[in-house]
């Protein structure tokens, strides 16, 4: 399997050297279905899909109560998820008010299982002009380093493991500071 890119030559208006690029973009992929998921999570443990569905949906219903309670979630398999928030930083305690939240946040920390499938993937780019044309695909040969969210210097790993908080996919605390709007993370754990 390969995860699919399309890198198209469009015109950019923005940044420093404007002009004609290939911007890259994922393929759009087909959504697959609720049902198919059941079904072949069946084929592949003997437990019918509707018992499959029934204990699913019970773990979504645990899931969301304790992640709203500030829990770090384990999701078998996958990793953790949890909730948090974007914020501003003040340096005044008497300007902490609940303003300062720019967004809520759901968290999700992948295992180093699921890191190790994604660096062990392949990437195919296909180019295209603008017009859609195809110029030449690509197959990658990139270091495979995945970004690791928890790490709070925003940087990526080359391991799988990851080196900030959110270690190995297990329970976190606190959060990466900084982002996108330069404020900080304050996470509800």
């Amino acid at each position: 399997m390969a995860i699919k890119v399309i890198a198209q030559r469009r015109e950019v208006k923005l940044g420093k050297n404007p002009g004609m690029k290939f911007v890259m973009r994922p393929d759009l992929y087909v959504p697959i279905a609720e049902k198919k998921v059941f079904q072949e999570a069946s084929t592949h443990s003997g437990i019918s899909s509707g018992v499959i569905k029934a204990a699913w949906d019970a773990a979504g219903e645990v899931i969301r109560t304790w992640a709203t309670e500030g829990h770090s979630i384990p999701l078998p398999g996958l990793g953790t998820m949890r909730f948090g928030v974007r914020s501003k930083a003040v340096a005044n305690l008497e300007d902490v008010k609940t303003n300062l939240i720019s967004v809520r946040r759901i968290i999700f920390t992948p295992n180093v299982e699921v890191k190790d499938e994604l660096k062990n993937t392949s990437i195919q780019i296909t180019c295209l002009d603008e017009d859609g044309n195809v110029l030449k695909r690509v197959t990658s040969g990139d270091s495979g380093d995945i970004e690791d969210n928890e790490n709070e210097n925003g940087g990526s790993t080359d391991n799988g493991s990851g080196s900030g908080s959110g270690g190995n996919g297990g329970n976190t605390s606190g959060g990466n500071t900084g982002g996108g709007d330069g404020g900080d993370d304050l996470d509800k754990n």
